[in-house]
């Protein structure tokens, strides 16, 4: 499980690493745009449960932390499942990974805001 970190560190979720280096690419490429959003998820029980947002900016400290050493295959479909969810007035939330269509991004990359991804 890797962890995603926002400011001082007294906001974070763990992750799995496969679903955090997607999330990684979808922040990434909004950032880059100067897009700002809504980051939601659900809290661990044991930190008190209920759900969380933060407000994802140009400005913002991130931390995405991994906790294997090899990147994960990224998922086309995934990430464009993400981008529509990370665009919408809910902002960002983890979505299920939608059923394979095509070859994966590390045979050819995906174009994620007019970007080149993976490939």
């Amino acid at each position: 499980m890797g962890r995603f970190i926002y400011g001082n560190g007294n906001a974070k979720v763990e992750i799995e690493d496969r679903t955090l280096a997607h999330l990684q690419q979808v922040v990434g490429a909004k950032l880059r745009r100067s897009e700002s959003f809504f980051f939601t998820w659900k809290d661990d029980p044991s930190v008190g449960g209920g759900r969380r947002a933060v407000w994802i900016h140009p400005g913002a400290d991130l931390e995405f932390k991994f906790h294997g050493g090899r990147e994960p295959q990224l998922s086309r479909e995934w990430l464009t499942a993400l981008t529509t969810v990370a665009s919408s007035p809910t902002g960002l939330y983890v979505v299920p990974e939608p059923a394979p269509r095509a070859a994966s991004l590390h045979s050819g990359g995906v174009e994620l805001y007019g970007e080149r991804i993976g490939g």
